[in-house]
């Protein structure tokens, strides 16, 4: 249980650090960060989205149209960004088609890297002290 918490904790700021960096590189994707209730809520909704929509997103594509497996997790990071942006919360503005397109890319990318990197951050600082409790 310990293990699923610290991987949803980990995947919720992989999501938040993908979505500020969207906001970072890009002109069309903002944050509103005076609304910052309203990304916190964005963050948690997407996050939600992205981990039921991933598998769903994958069986479809793979029972109607195999050619697009590769284009899974960015697929449903757009549907995810659609959902999130429609949201009557506010926090998170979209406003032209490089923002959606280059912004589902680099969130995407980001929280790919963040599932993989995060967790070999923390998990390292772990290994080396039951490593050091073995000597």
């Amino acid at each position: 249980m310990i293990t699923f918490l610290f991987r949803g904790l980990l995947y919720v700021v992989s999501a938040g650090l993908g979505l500020i960096a969207a906001d970072l590189l890009l002109d069309g994707f903002t944050i509103e960060w005076d609304k910052w209730w309203g990304f916190v809520i964005c963050i948690l909704i997407f996050a939600i989205l992205q981990s039921v929509l991933a598998p769903w997103v994958g069986k479809m594509a793979n029972r109607y149209v195999p050619v697009l497996m590769g284009g899974i997790g960015i697929f449903s990071t757009l549907i995810s960004l659609v959902v999130v942006v429609l949201l009557p919360i506010g926090g998170l503005r979209i406003t032209d088609l490089t923002g959606w397109l280059l912004g589902a890319v680099i969130v995407w990318l980001i929280t790919a890297l963040g599932s993989v990197l995060l967790p070999l951050l923390f998990l390292r600082k772990k290994v080396a002290a039951v490593k050091g409790q073995r000597r």
